[in-house]
């Protein structure tokens, strides 16, 4: 089997730690960069997703007090803040409706999706909280991929006060704050790829 350039990025992706923090993004750079992240999958293409990048002086400031004074938060070009949101069946016509007017989806479906979300979520805060989690989370994914097309580094980061960050960065009742994403320019000193467990010990085939 021949190697493309994602399985190649795939085998080479590290978690950065240490990054250059002369070298920025610019606007257009960092729209782009979540463009792709939202081609991500989520269920029902709820979209159920809002993301904050961090690239000003001022709000890294402010974001690397609520990461407990990770460095990376100050010196990658910027830290994404990827939220994830509550399924809404009510936003879900929003979300559909492009697809219904290109003629991919019927509108009786589009409603048969949205009834099927208000039965699987409404009044389950559990099924809305990991759902939630699982969209952030496929986006994160995506974004690193994305960045590494563009020939950026990327940390994924978990080590945060999600309660700080919903309060310095405003976010709304239903949105957590499941992961920052530090993306920018890698420096050197940074680790390789930390070897992987051994497919035998982690798949089951049945």
């Amino acid at each position: 089997m021949m190697k493309n350039e994602i399985v190649t990025a795939i085998e080479n992706r590290v978690s950065t730690n240490l990054f250059d923090r002369r070298k920025s993004l610019d606007g257009e750079e960092i729209q782009e960069l979540i463009r792709l992240a939202t081609r991500a999958p989520t269920a029902y293409n709820l979209q159920n997703w809002r993301f904050i990048a961090v690239s000003t002086p001022e709000a890294k400031t402010r974001l690397l007090a609520a990461a407990h004074g990770q460095a990376k938060v100050a010196d990658a070009a910027v830290t994404y803040i990827i939220c994830g949101r509550f399924p809404s069946h009510e936003a879900l016509g929003e979300r559909l409706n492009p697809a219904v007017e290109a003629g991919i989806m019927p509108a009786s479906v589009a409603q048969s999706w949205a009834d099927a979300v208000k039965q699987t979520y409404a009044g389950d805060p559990q099924m809305q909280r990991d759902e939630a989690i699982r969209t952030a989370t496929l986006a994160g994914a995506f974004l690193m991929f994305a960045a590494a097309a563009h020939g950026l580094a990327t940390g994924p980061m978990v080590g945060f006060d999600p309660a700080a960050v919903a309060r310095e960065f405003d976010l709304a009742a239903d949105e957590i704050p499941v992961m920052l994403m530090a993306v920018g320019h890698s420096a050197e000193g940074n680790w390789p790829q930390k070897p992987r467990l051994p497919v035998s010990r982690v798949l089951e085939t049945v």
